[in-house]
């Protein structure tokens, strides 16, 4: 009995057991395999933790790694697949087609699905963003404070360059894979663009997913006409993304949102290299400088546009991996190219596949606080502190 009251109530998970050291915790994971001291020592033990990843995806039908066999290839993000004839990217939405690559719905399309979120919504920017703190008013802001009335287009995208253990939109791959699904959920760029201008009451819209980076082209166009089409009325452009994408997209990213009022929000998921691959399926080393880019480009954008700030770096403390070595190294490089990038610290719920891990700990929270105060940051804020409790 007392058992079922703690996992009610506090979370109790049982001990994970590294298959390397054979350290135990209730912070390891048995889906991982190892721990994170043995992940940052690289070699067998990353071996180990891409097994999950490679299991997962093969039940899927996606690629287990990005294709590196030839073909043409795909510039849009950090995997830059390159693809043979028939063959379809990492993400699952593009496919060398006859020796061009094109998006597998066509151009002009997206699979998504959008909705009307109410203001001031549960974003990730919110203790900076216009619409619940009415900086940037009038230009950017309808209000001088939360834009009661007024609702965001949340575009939920299907498909990522990622394959995150923990996400917690998972079921969007089911419809990357899915032809019937991928139709029911296709939006025309005219659409959206439509849906956006003709609605006075939506002052924002949020791209996110998912990851918005196999729908950038998309994405891109789509933001561009809006801002044309409504000089002078409050439309911000705003994107939640895992910083992947290639620099020089980024910056057109960016250069939307600044002149919009929006805010590009970068999730960067690890510092170590090692600890990034093994949580997220992708190469580690090569993920974590291109996130590192293209921080330092938004931040230096950033300059441009003072009273609403640009960038927003948010981290999801994953127990047990997103630890302090993790925390130091990303605190210490965000300090480094600005201490008033604001950084929002997200609690972990356990979700997908990594639900052997219980949720942030209070304790692991105040320390994340702690880590990023010190090293200069001036603007943190801890985001979904309801999922915080005494688990570890």
């Amino acid at each position: 009995m007392v058992k079922l009251f703690l996992v009610y109530v506090f979370g109790y998970f049982a001990m994970g057991i590294c298959r390397l050291c054979g350290a135990k915790s209730s912070i390891i994971s048995s889906v991982i395999g190892v721990c994170s001291s043995c992940l940052r020592g690289g070699g067998e033990a990353l071996e180990i933790a891409m097994d999950v990843h490679r299991r997962y995806r093969a039940a899927l039908g996606l690629p287990l790694q990005p294709p590196k066999g030839g073909g043409v290839r795909c510039s849009l993000c950090v995997n830059e697949c390159s693809m043979g004839v028939g063959e379809i990217g990492y993400c699952g939405l593009w496919i060398n087609d006859g020796g061009r690559i094109n998006f597998v719905e066509g151009y002009g399309k997206a699979v998504l699905y959008a909705y009307l979120d109410p203001l001031p919504t549960n974003c990730v920017a919110t203790p900076v963003c216009p619409a619940a703190t009415g900086c940037g008013y009038p230009r950017y802001s309808v209000s001088t404070g939360p834009e009661y009335g007024y609702y965001n287009l949340a575009v939920f995208f299907a498909g990522c360059n990622l394959n995150c253990v923990f996400c917690q939109n998972w079921d969007h791959k089911n419809i990357v894979v899915s032809h019937s699904l991928r139709r029911r959920y296709t939006v025309s760029d005219v659409e959206i663009v439509n849906r956006v201008v003709k609605d006075d009451r939506i002052t924002c819209v949020c791209y996110f997913g998912g990851d918005p980076g196999p729908h950038i082209v998309y994405a891109i166009k789509v933001s561009r006409r809006i801002v044309e089409k409504s000089r002078g009325v409050v439309k911000r452009i705003c994107w939640e993304t895992n910083g992947l994408e290639n620099p020089s997209i980024v910056r057109e990213m960016a250069r939307v949102s600044l002149e919009s009022g929006g805010i590009v929000k970068i999730d960067w998921k690890a510092y170590t290299p090692e600890v990034y691959q093994a949580l997220t399926g992708v190469d580690g080393y090569k993920a974590v400088e291109r996130v590192k880019k293209n921080i330092s480009l938004v931040a230096e954008m950033s300059r441009e546009r003072p009273e609403i700030p640009l960038l927003t770096v948010s981290i999801l403390l994953v127990p047990g991996y997103v630890d302090e070595v993790e925390l130091s190294g990303m605190a210490k490089y965000i300090a480094s190219i600005d201490r008033n990038i604001p950084v929002v610290l997200l609690a972990f719920h356990p979700d997908h596949l990594l639900r052997d891990l219980p949720s942030t700990s209070i304790g692991h929270a105040k320390k994340a606080i702690e880590i990023f105060r010190e090293c200069g940051l001036k603007r943190v804020f801890l985001g979904n502190e309801w999922l915080l409790g005494p688990y570890y």
